[in-house]
């Protein structure tokens, strides 16, 4: 509960201030692509990389509210920083070149999977398990060989994080759906870390990990903080700095808790919203014929005629019922 107040009234009070220093400094804000909906290009202009005071926010309750003993806090603080980092070289080429191409596809790639790759390789060093759990089933548990573990580790992280990015595309969109996994994953975290809680509801019992639940009870707190200025409209956007860095750390998590699969289901919408992009990309290159009007699918219920602000909503009331149908994995065994 620190954290999470903390991380918000850190938000809250030092979001303005950054606003107006990027202005000062003569940054242009958020260029607009020329090919999304037209209703997108009255915020041309809007201050970016918000998200990067979310994520000061989140580090300094960790490294303040956190055992600094426990190995998975400095890996999970390594992945958020890390990813902010490849988040702010985009979000800044976007700005100083204004124009929406940013860092480049691969390079961004190799730097996410290069990241993930460590971090896999350091729980392997820690002797992490290396299993895979199944929800709803009890006694299921699948052994990885070492390969299949660490290209599983950078599929999970690599692919949350760019799936969070896909989906913060609207004002306020994006955020919803990071505070209902974070604080999924936290509730997880703080069951996993206790054996005896953990058996009682037989899921997978990793010492140590319940200091994970700090991390993201203030990424809750920091994103509810954003939400005041991100709400629609909008008066600053997260960027690729708050969106690849907080996806990256609900997959290492998902990861952390044994819980990787369920990430599926309380990440629906980030799930749907890659998807979408997949689907309406090889639809395209195989038959000519777009699924869509527009990719990722929130653009293309803005096309059908929908108000901005019912999708964002209506997204998030999913992601809660998502969020809850996670919880019931608990007990229904």
């Amino acid at each position: 509960m620190l954290a999470f107040l903390f991380s918000l009234l850190f938000v809250l009070f030092l979001e303005p201030g950054f606003i107006k220093k990027l202005q000062s400094i003569g940054v242009k804000g958020q260029p607009i692509r020329d090919d999304g909906p037209k209703r997108h290009e009255t915020k041309q202009g809007t201050p970016t990389m918000g998200g990067l005071v979310i994520v000061a926010g989140v580090a300094l309750a960790t490294l303040l509210l956190s055992d600094l003993t426990i190995r998975f806090v400095w890996l999970a603080l390594f992945v958020l920083v890390g990813y902010a980092a490849i988040g702010f070289v985009d979000d800044w080429r976007k700005v100083y070149y204004q124009n929406t191409k940013g860092l480049s596809g691969r390079a961004k790639l190799r730097w996410q999977f290069g990241i993930a790759l460590i971090a896999g390789l350091f729980l392997h060093a820690s002797n992490f398990p290396m299993t895979l759990t199944v929800p709803f089933l009890k006694d299921v548990v699948l052994q990885l060989p070492l390969f299949v573990f660490l290209i599983f580790v950078m599929l999970v992280v690599v692919g949350a994080s760019n799936a969070v990015n896909l989906t913060d595309g609207l004002d306020g969109l994006a955020i919803g759906p990071i505070m209902t996994v974070a604080a999924t994953y936290a509730i997880f975290a703080y069951l996993s870390g206790s054996t005896k809680i953990a058996a009682y509801l037989t899921i997978p019992a990793v010492e140590g990990v319940s200091e994970l639940s700090i991390m993201l009870a203030a990424i809750v707190g920091g994103g509810l903080g954003f939400l005041w200025y991100n709400s629609y409209p909008a008066e600053v956007f997260m960027g690729d700095v708050g969106a690849l860095s907080m996806g990256g750390l609900l997959g290492l998590s998902a990861v952390l808790v044994k819980q990787e699969l369920l990430l599926i289901v309380a990440g629906g919408i980030f799930v749907v919203e890659a998807l979408s992009v997949i689907i309406q990309v090889y639809s395209f290159k195989l038959t000519g014929k777009r699924v869509f009007k527009m990719a990722p699918i929130h653009h293309h219920f803005e096309l059908k005629g929908w108000a901005e602000p019912k999708i964002i909503v209506r997204f998030w009331i999913i992601s809660l019922g998502l969020a809850l149908v996670c919880l019931t994995t608990l007990k229904l065994r």
